[in-house]
């Protein structure tokens, strides 16, 4: 399994490209429409977008890449935020329109282009925050087996997400991070901002966990 970050500009937030096969991909967010070239670069098709949740920074690229092919896929407590309350309007970074095109619930696994996705509800950040376990389907002997986690805007390194936009929560957050923390071993970190990070490292010396 392969994890490519595209770095971001501006008010952008992090994107990544997970794939397995080394020809289809997925997207954790998708922030700009450069999302799509820098796929094509890698020779890889993104044939779904999963949002950490609908904010305007991590949607930009959702109709550059729907209109290639993809699948935009959200928490379905997030759909109507991300489609019409994502803040771009406030922030002056209006978002191409796009729509949804599945939904999940939190607990659900979904296995797309040779990977295992398992959904995890963080609302905190927003009232549809997820976060998302990632691992191969079926990994080879030797080959990079071990599941991922990719948090949005809930866990960053050494800080947490904001809680005072539109359905934001700071006693849900609290929450989300026990959940989070409460995952075994030390799994790589992907932020929505920011560089990776480990979970042990977070329990360790993040000052917003109190476990």
């Amino acid at each position: 399994m392969d994890i490519f970050l595209l770095s971001p500009r501006g008010f952008a937030a992090n994107t990544y490209l997970v794939t397995q096969d080394g020809k289809t991909a997925v997207a954790v967010d998708a922030a700009q429409p450069r999302v799509l070239e820098e796929a094509q670069k890698r020779g890889l098709e993104v044939k779904y977008v999963l949002l950490t949740h609908g904010h305007f920074d991590h949607i930009g690229g959702c109709a550059a890449l729907r209109a290639a092919g993809a699948s935009v896929g959200c928490l379905s407590s997030e759909r109507d935020l991300a489609l019409s309350c994502n803040l771009g309007d406030r922030f002056g970074v209006p978002v191409p329109p796009f729509g949804v095109d599945l939904t999940f619930e939190d607990g659900d696994v979904l296995e797309l282009c040779g990977l295992s996705v398992s959904v995890m509800g963080t609302p905190g950040h927003t009232a549809g925050s997820v976060s998302y376990l990632v691992s191969p389907q079926a990994p080879a002997a030797g080959e990079g087996g071990d599941p991922v986690l990719f948090t949005g805007d809930t866990l960053f390194a050494g800080d947490v997400g904001r809680t005072d936009l539109p359905t934001g929560s700071a006693a849900a957050l609290g929450e989300s991070l026990k959940k989070l923390c409460a995952l075994e071993g030390d799994l790589p970190v992907y932020p929505g901002h920011g560089a990776p990070t480990t979970l042990g490292r977070e329990r360790k010396y993040n000052r917003w966990i109190r476990l």
